[in-house]
Order: C-alpha cells, then sequence, then structure tokens
C-alpha cells in the first residue's frame, strides 16, 4: 500500500502524537476507523478518492497503530475522541472550516458525536454501518446491552479490564483479526467464557475473496505491537459516554448524511434497528437524512468488502456539496 503514494505521517493533536496515511489534493475527506482496525481499513476509498479530486485523510485513532495508546481507560471517551478529530482538522487544514466525514463502526459512533458537538466543522458525513443511536434517558447502555443479549455478549465481555485481552492473547492476534473481519452472522456476537468465538481455536477460517493474508498480516503486526486494550476501551467508556451526553438527550444531527449498511451486518439485524432505520425514527433524529443503502448480501466490513461500491457511494454523495 505504502508505493501506491499514500504518505505517512504523524501529527499532535489533542496532547497525543496521531498517526495519519493521506493521498491527494482537493476538498477533504475524513476517513474514520471501527474496532479491530486502523487506518488500513480504508486503503481503497484512500486511492479511488484521491484519484477522484479530493485529500483522503485517514488517521490510526487513539489507541491504535501508529497513534499514541493512552494508559487509563477514562481517556477513551467520546470527548477526547471529538476533541482529537477537531484537533487534527486544525492541525492539517487549517483553511478549510467543513470538510466531508466518512466513518464505519465505532469510527461512525465517533462521528455522530463530532456531527452533534460540531456540526460546523462537517460538510456532510457518509456513515456506514452504525446508525445515529439517540440516548435513552431511563437506562444506561451496559445494562440495556445485558437486558436484551446477556452476559456473554461480546460489549459485555469488554467491559472487565484485562480479562478479554488474555482470551484473546491465548488465540492469538493473527486468530482475533481473521475472527473479526471474517464474521458474517448476522445475529449477536457472543464471545462465551473460554471458548472464543463460539467454536474451536483451530477451526481453520477460510478468507473470503476480498482479504488477504498479507492484509491480514498487516492488522496482525500492528496489534501484536499495541494489543487490543486501546480499542476496547472505546466499549469501556458507553456508559461514561452516556452521562456525558446528558445535555444532548434529544438533540437532532443536522449536518447531511448518507447511511449505508449490508444486510448481512451485525449492526443492522441488531433490535429495534431496521423498524428505526427504515419506519421513521432515524429521519427524526437527523433530519438531513437523504439516503439509506442497504446493500444485498454485505456484512460488517462492507467498505473492504465492497471496495469500489463504497468508494462510489461517498462519491455519489459528497460531490452534492462542492
Amino acid at each position: 500500500m505504502e508505493s501506491q503514494g499514500i504518505e505517512h505521517r504523524t501529527v499532535q493533536v489533542n496532547g497525543i502524537n496521531m498517526h495519519v496515511a493521506e493521498k491527494g489534493n482537493g476538498p477533504l475527506i475524513l476517513f474514520v476507523h471501527g474496532f479491530p482496525e486502523l487506518w488500513y481499513s480504508w486503503r481503497h476509498q484512500i486511492l479511488a478518492l484521491s484519484a477522484l479530486g479530493y485529500r483522503a485523510v485517514a488517521p490510526d485513532l487513539r489507541g491504535y497503530g501508529d497513534t499514541d495508546a493512552p494508559a487509563s481507560p477514562s481517556s477513551y471517551n467520546c470527548l477526547y475522541m471529538v476533541g482529537d478529530l477537531v484537533a487534527l482538522l486544525d492541525a492539517i487544514a487549517p483553511d478549510q472550516e467543513q470538510v466531508f466525514v466518512v466513518a464505519h463502526d465505532w469510527g461512525a459512533t465517533i462521528a455522530w458525536y463530532l456531527c452533534l458537538l460540531r456540526p460546523d466543522r462537517v460538510k456532510a458525513l457518509v456513515s456506514l454501518s452504525v446508525q445515529f443511536m439517540p440516548r435513552n434517558p431511563q437506562r444506561k447502555v451496559i445494562e440495556s446491552l445485558q437486558a436484551a443479549y446477556g452476559d456473554d455478549y461480546y460489549i459485555c465481555r469488554f467491559q472487565e479490564p484485562g480479562v478479554i485481552e488474555a482470551e484473546f492473547a491465548q488465540m492469538g492476534t493473527t486468530r482475533v483479526i481473521k475472527e473479526f473481519l471474517t464474521y458474517r452472522n448476522p445475529g449477536p456476537l457472543f464471545l462465551p467464557k473460554g471458548k472464543g468465538f463460539g467454536h474451536p481455536t483451530n477451526t481453520p477460517i477460510v478468507l473470503p475473496s476480498w482479504l488477504s493474508e498479507d492484509e491480514v498480516n498487516y492488522y496482525a503486526a500492528k496489534f501484536d505491537k499495541t494489543g487490543f486494550t486501546g480499542g476496547i476501551n472505546y466499549y469501556r467508556n458507553l456508559d461514561i459516554n452516556w452521562e456525558l451526553t446528558a445535555p444532548w438527550t434529544g438533540a437532532q444531527v443536522k449536518v447531511p448524511v448518507k447511511f449505508v449498511v449490508g444486510d448481512q451486518d451485525l449492526v443492522y439485524n441488531s433490535r429495534g434497528a431496521q423498524d428505526f432505520i427504515h419506519k421513521g425514527g432515524f429521519k427524526k433524529f437527523v433530519p438531513l437524512l437523504e439516503e439509506v443503502v442497504v446493500l444485498e448480501g454485505v456484512a460488517h466490513f462492507l467498505q473492504q468488502e465492497k471496495p469500489d461500491e463504497i468508494s462510489k457511494h461517498i462519491h455519489d454523495f459528497i460531490k452534492n456539496f462542492h
């Protein structure tokens, strides 16, 4: 990938060193990755969009890859995340008041926070996989998830520091990356204690056509270096984020949005998601939601599974805002 003209540098933002991959000139598109991912998840889009006249910028978020990983779990709440992105934009594009944002998985959650807290910085958002999730003032997030899915649900299993990391270490980094990236079950993800992903850890995993051993190895090398704790700490702040965002209960996101999801995505198939997305709830909270696209036969890591389609969906939307 490096040889294809993608440049790498480190930028000081919000008290940490952030690694950024970028290519191209023109209006800036900020690509925000999810878990367990890196800037590298956007490799196809960086090449495609930079070729279309955009400046594609994809950081490793805090806790990931070549970006600093603060030790304290409390350093991974939503205000730090939004702070990192705003500081990054200030540092690398001081002349562009507003930028395009394209975000997936946890990156999408952070992008929704960015749009809620700093809509003045976002020209338009393309959100992949994760729709806006309005805050429920009645009940904290983890409690709600436990009630819906039980203690083996992956987000519940992520809560206690060190426990899931030890299990992942036993499975091996490469195995864990393969399990996540090839996960295609539209049902909820359970990680029963000591049972890995619910099947023996020596069950062979056949990689799909869109993912090569070399690509898996790129992820694995970075996560071997950092471990998974930084990424998992995002999940450990779900209740903290719930507390911090109390002032925004009921607030609308006032940014133009396109939402793209695969019909096999575990998020799209989670309880209540499809009703919310298709029956008016989503549009109520995101009044400038202009388009919802559901890709058939596509799972969670859609920008890697269908790179050309996703790049086209991004371009078709953002070209309207020049």
